[in-house]
């Protein structure tokens, strides 16, 4: 069997990706002929057909999936090759991308990262507010290095350190129900009144949503701080992460509204990053210095007195 090349590989690909021959070209900024060539030639040496090319648009062949998949995950290693061979010729990064999401306790967080690149001058840091899915679809469109969020554990794609617990609680201001709702308030019993919600700012990720009562009115938000100051003027409901709320669930200002059938929710705030990436000395240092702060995070977001 003849070796094929890098080139070939690349041009296989971008055909799978792109669903033909021509976007393919345009997208590795080469002639049609020459990745149709290509293709051929790799086709050739493997003495393997991996492109049906019966159809409108070519598609893998059984074979050429199973090749693909393979190249895929090679020509990913090389990238990431590339990507650490610019990072040790330049030593520290110059740049460092952070997504901070809707979980978190912003003054914390920030205090945390404004300490770490007080000391790391030649850096420079770009931060990023997303929320719901839009941390998650960063990390992995390659435009985060890291995010402070949740994460789907399961994904071996990424590694994590666990932060803290953030519980998340329903909650209303004072007059916003009437005052012979049926008790224990369930979610079909809040399905007339306006719930705010968070905006998913994913953009091309399917769409994530919590807590949501299907058909009610709704009030959307981009961030918590509105989502709280609509729940206080009484123009809406919503779960609220309990850090926002400590002081006005204890002076009366919103009272929570948990029970049996609307318990609230706890989710997990984590830094992660992915793990099939290379990451500089600066982002190594960082992820050192936001796991030293984790405990300090922990109890800054103790409960002062239990939440009524």
């Amino acid at each position: 069997m003849a070796e094929f090349t890098l080139h070939d590989l690349q041009c296989f690909d971008a055909v799978v990706r792109t669903g033909g021959f021509q976007p393919a070209a345009a997208t590795l900024h080469r002639s049609h002929p020459a990745v149709f060539a290509a293709v051929a030639k790799l086709e050739r040496q493997l003495g393997l057909v991996l492109l049906d090319r019966s159809g409108y648009r070519v598609r893998p062949t059984e074979a050429g999936l199973s090749f693909h998949r393979r190249a895929h995950q090679l020509l990913r290693e090389l990238e990431g090759l590339h990507v650490h061979a610019a990072q040790l010729s330049m030593g520290e990064e110059s740049e460092i991308h952070v997504v901070i999401g809707d979980l978190c306790p912003r003054p914390q967080v920030l205090g945390m990262l404004g300490r770490f690149f007080a000391q790391c001058p030649g850096t420079r840091l770009h931060l990023h507010f997303e929320a719901v899915g839009g941390p998650w679809e960063r990390l992995f469109d390659g435009e985060a290095d890291l995010i402070l969020h949740w994460v789907d554990k399961g994904d071996a794609r990424v590694e994590w350190v666990d932060l803290c617990k953030v519980p998340f609680i329903p909650v209303v201001a004072p007059g916003f129900l009437p005052e012979r709702i049926e008790q224990p308030i369930t979610l079909g019993g809040m399905h007339a009144f306006t719930q705010c919600v968070m905006r998913d700012t994913a953009r091309h990720s399917p769409r994530r949503d919590y807590f949501m009562v299907e058909g009610a009115p709704q009030c959307m938000v981009a961030d918590q701080g509105m989502k709280k100051e609509i729940i206080l003027q009484g123009l809406g409901w919503g779960h609220l992460p309990r850090f926002l709320i400590e002081e006005e669930l204890r002076d009366g200002r919103l009272h929570s509204i948990a029970g049996p059938h609307m318990p609230g929710r706890t989710d997990e705030l984590v830094v992660a990053r992915r793990r099939d990436r290379p990451h500089g000395p600066i982002a190594n240092r960082l992820w050192d210095h936001i796991q030293q702060e984790a405990p300090a995070l922990r109890r800054a977001l103790e409960p002062k007195t239990p939440a009524s």
